[in-house]
């Protein structure tokens, strides 16, 4: 039905106990996503995390000059590789080659000629690297934005932050703005919004909130009435939690980060929103085996 895998991967998502999560997913029938469900209507977990195990190495790495950003991730099989010089700078150049090129994908990406040689594809350089370093690599994702955007690094390449903003370029420019959008990728990339705003957050997401906080409200004994109404409030707490501009701001908690964009437009006298954003953690989402801790879960399942 479920495997010991599948337990480690909801501990992963949930922070539960492995025996929670071994009888969340017997109940569910080995459905992830139900089995998630089940363990936060319990008040068992707080929320599923977005990102799966991260386990992957490699780096996420940044661009952004002439109106144009991006951060893309390239993995690599140990940490080893990721601090070496050569594999830092072919990181570095893939990021500036897609800025310049801006292609779809990255199968698209694959097939172009690096800008710099004219000659060699990009799917070329990385088997040459993968053979001159002596491990496997892979290009994994990225993302390009145009416009008035700020990049930011964290921890040496493990995250990589972008936001675009919609507001005067010329305002742009200033030291004040400077600031504020970097305080902006900074909150992305330690808070872990999902969305910019609670307009953006699908309706499908909102009425299965609902659903999940209605049965937590019940499992703790209040009538469907006064649980309807718990709903109400405990939705707004969700939104501060998954959206950016609801979000208390990281370097005071007294404000709301939507607080923060109105003081920004008010001081360079030109309107501020943020547009879009994007924040890749190295490895998110890439399983690597624990063979300890496989066992312990194999063996727990067996008991």
């Amino acid at each position: 039905m479920f495997s010991a895998q599948d337990v480690m991967k909801l501990r992963e998502r949930t922070g539960c106990g492995m025996m929670d999560c071994k009888k969340a997913l017997t109940e569910s029938e080995g459905d992830m996503e139900k089995a998630i469900e089940l363990l936060r209507e319990k008040g068992l977990a707080a929320a599923a995390k977005k990102s799966g195990r991260i386990a992957a190495e490699g780096i996420v790495d940044a661009f952004a000059q002439d109106n144009v950003g991006v951060v893309v991730e390239v993995n690599s099989e140990t940490d080893f590789v990721s601090k070496n010089a050569d594999f830092q700078k072919f990181v570095a150049d893939i990021a500036g080659h897609i800025a310049k090129t801006a292609p779809a994908d990255t199968d698209a990406l694959m097939e172009q000629k690096f800008m710099n040689t004219g000659d060699t594809t990009i799917r070329e350089m990385l088997t040459q690297k993968i053979a001159t370093i002596g491990e496997n690599m892979n290009i994994r994702r990225f993302a390009r934005y145009e416009g008035v955007v700020e990049t930011y690094i964290h921890g040496g390449g493990r995250i990589g932050v972008m936001v675009k903003f919609d507001t005067d370029a010329s305002k742009a420019a200033g030291e004040a703005f400077k600031s504020f959008a970097k305080d902006m990728a900074m909150q992305v990339a330690a808070a872990l919004p999902q969305y910019v705003a609670p307009a953006d957050v699908p309706e499908a997401v909102v009425v299965k909130e609902k659903e999940i906080l209605t049965a937590q409200a019940i499992n703790e004994g209040k009538p469907a009435a006064i649980a309807e109404k718990m709903v109400a409030g405990r939705i707004s707490k969700f939104y501060k939690e998954v959206c950016l501009l609801e979000q208390p701001f990281i370097k005071d908690p007294d404000k709301a980060v939507k607080t923060v964009v109105k003081e920004i437009s008010d001081t360079i006298g030109s309107p501020v929103s943020i547009v879009e954003f994007v924040r890749f953690e190295k490895g998110e989402g890439i399983e690597k085996r624990e063979d300890n801790f496989a066992d312990e879960v194999a063996n727990m399942i067996k008991q």
